[in-house]
């Protein structure tokens, strides 16, 4: 069983009283690290029940807590005693909600659940259980998690290092994969490229005719993946709403709601323009990436220089979720502002001026960290940058 960076997190969590929730993209890995965290729980009195499965949702449906509580009990689980309920999808059932909070309060409950969409567990879970809860997000695989799937293991002092051949020749081969494929643990596990497509396809699938279903009112699929393709031509383009709805053929407040839902349910990351100051050259569109290279290919072959920033992007946001992007109206611009204090650039090929033209953006900005992110070595020896593969 592989271990997840947010594994040990997680299993220390398992002591505190607040739930454990586990909320990110379906097909991330969720329901695995609930099982896994599930087994380190000792004693017996301890149940998983995927919500997904109607004779797990029924017992939730009973008429009294009593009622429900009896029906555990005939699955082996005493509630009144101290537990531990894992629940898996748990955004498929919402008045589960009212019950957790009963059963928190009442007994000596450990919960432990996931779920697939930000927007149901930030919002209603603060409403019912406030103080009861901590939320843990779980994105695809970072870069250093799909080589440890590949059976790799990679040294952290390697982390953000500036360009060494040796590693970059060892790695740059998984790395190319791992921008093409992306890094659903299921699809990183496969090892033909048409299986590897055949599964993103069923996960795309299983995303809009499943949570986006459940969680909105949206039924139009072909409407929903004609948007899709429309927005991974546009990745890492400031998005005008009025000019995607009128070429999408789709009402522009439809066209919000849409971003935002693609947005909670973390299948795109939204970048927001950096500002300091009042500067009004800034402008306020914001950029959409998806959330998962993989995901973008999958649309249609996408260019290097893109697929590699899209990769690039959700490194950084993965580290850290303060991301931002800076553009004057003049054009000037840097790729990316890391955590409001350090300048990025990304680069397929990164040169010296390159790290020139950055330094000086940074300093109009008042940032005095800067890193140049790179895909290739450049053929001038210019090795003052951290490669792509050493973002972990």
């Amino acid at each position: 069983m592989f271990e997840r960076n947010l594994y040990k997190a997680l299993k220390s969590h398992l002591a505190e009283r607040p739930a454990t929730v586990i909320t990110g993209m379906r097909r991330v890995g969720k329901s695995t690290l609930l099982k896994q965290l599930l087994d380190k729980v000792p004693g017996k009195n301890k149940i998983y029940l995927d919500l997904e499965r109607i004779e797990n949702r029924q017992i939730f449906k009973q008429s009294s807590n009593r009622e429900m509580e009896l029906f555990l009990e005939t699955m082996g689980v005493d509630v009144t005693k101290k537990c531990t309920i894992a629940l898996d999808e748990i955004q498929l059932l919402p008045e589960t909600v009212s019950v957790m909070k009963y059963w928190y309060d009442t007994y000596r409950t450990k919960f432990i659940v996931t779920g697939s969409s930000s927007f149901y567990l930030k919002n209603r879970f603060s409403e019912s259980l406030a103080g009861r809860k901590q939320i843990f997000e779980l994105a695809p695989l970072s870069f250093d998690e799909f080589l440890r799937f590949k059976g790799i293991e990679v040294d952290k002092k390697f982390s953000f290092h500036s360009y060494l051949e040796g590693y970059y020749n060892q790695h740059k081969s998984h790395y190319n994969e791992f921008m093409r494929f992306g890094g659903f643990p299921e699809v990183t596990l496969l090892g033909k490229s048409g299986s590897k497509k055949a599964m993103l396809h069923d996960i795309l699938n299983a995303y809009i005719d499943m949570d986006v279903k459940i969680l909105s009112d949206y039924s139009l699929n072909d409407e929903l993946y004609k948007l899709i393709r429309l927005l991974s031509a546009k990745v890492g383009s400031k998005m005008d709403a009025s000019k995607l709805a009128s070429v999408a053929g789709i009402n522009r407040n439809k066209i919000a709601n849409y971003l935002n839902l693609f947005e909670q349910t973390y299948f795109l990351t939204k970048l927001t323009p950096f500002s300091n100051n009042a500067d009004k050259e800034i402008s306020q569109q914001p950029k959409y990436y998806f959330s998962d290279s993989g995901l973008l290919n999958l649309m249609e072959e996408q260019e290097t220089g893109k697929i590699f920033e899209n990769t690039v992007i959700n490194q950084f946001k993965r580290l850290d979720k303060s991301v931002n992007y800076y553009q004057k109206k003049s054009g000037q611009e840097i790729d990316l502002i890391w955590k409001e204090n350090c300048a990025a650039e990304i680069k397929t090929t990164a040169t010296q001026s390159d790290a020139t033209s950055l330094a000086s953006r940074a300093k109009s900005l008042g940032l005095k960290k800067q890193i140049i992110v790179g895909l290739h070595p450049a053929g001038n020896n210019f090795k003052n940058f951290v490669w792509g593969g050493n973002l972990f």
